[in-house]
């Protein structure tokens, strides 16, 4: 047992020595207001990865996000609250390298679930997300993705609901996310 610990400590070490190592993501809060109508979402999606070479890394990224639709109707306030939950593994690609900015696709599989009040939802995804890394300094980078290209299952999870099968590219500003790394 003792050799084992060891060798598992000198793995962490030599990981943490290379400087291959980045975490990071993002978070969210947004709320909007229409008369008597309110909407908060709250998002937090932290990321991990290691560069496996000077191109390649993967990673995983987790999400939960949880938001409030509070409508009030003729003095009556009714509250939904939905809680989303993701984990999408990648693997990065990095094709274009310049000095402060590197141009990435990340090709993965995601899944998440949505319970909104007694509804619940689940979704896969398997597909490829291009991104841009602007390298702040040698250890924080800010990173945006925009788009998806792929397949999509969705489902509700309920007796005879239907899937939804979807492929096809995207690129609206709905599939636009940003994140800050630090790079060990």
């Amino acid at each position: 047992m003792k050799k084992i610990m060891m060798i598992a400590a000198m793995m962490v070490a030599a990981v943490s020595a290379n400087a291959q190592a980045y975490v990071g993501g993002g978070i969210g809060f947004q709320t909007t207001s229409q008369g008597d109508n309110t909407n908060t979402v709250i998002k937090i999606m932290p990321e991990i990865g290691y560069n496996l070479s000077e191109n390649w890394a993967v990673g995983i990224a987790l999400g939960y996000g949880h938001s409030k639709n509070t409508v009030s109707t003729n003095g009556v306030d009714v509250s939904v609250k939905t809680d989303v939950f993701s984990i999408n593994p990648y693997a990065r690609y990095t094709f274009v390298k310049f000095e402060k900015v590197n141009l990435f696709v990340d090709g993965g599989v995601g899944y998440t679930h949505t319970k909104a009040g007694d509804a619940k939802n689940n979704q896969f995804t398997i597909g490829l997300m291009p991104g841009v890394a602007v390298n702040l300094n040698e250890k924080l980078s800010f990173v945006a993705h925009v788009g998806f290209l792929g397949y999509k299952y969705d489902k509700d999870d309920y007796e005879g609901a239907k899937a939804a099968n979807t492929f096809g590219l995207d690129l609206d500003g709905t599939n636009l996310s940003f994140g800050l790394y630090y790079n060990f």
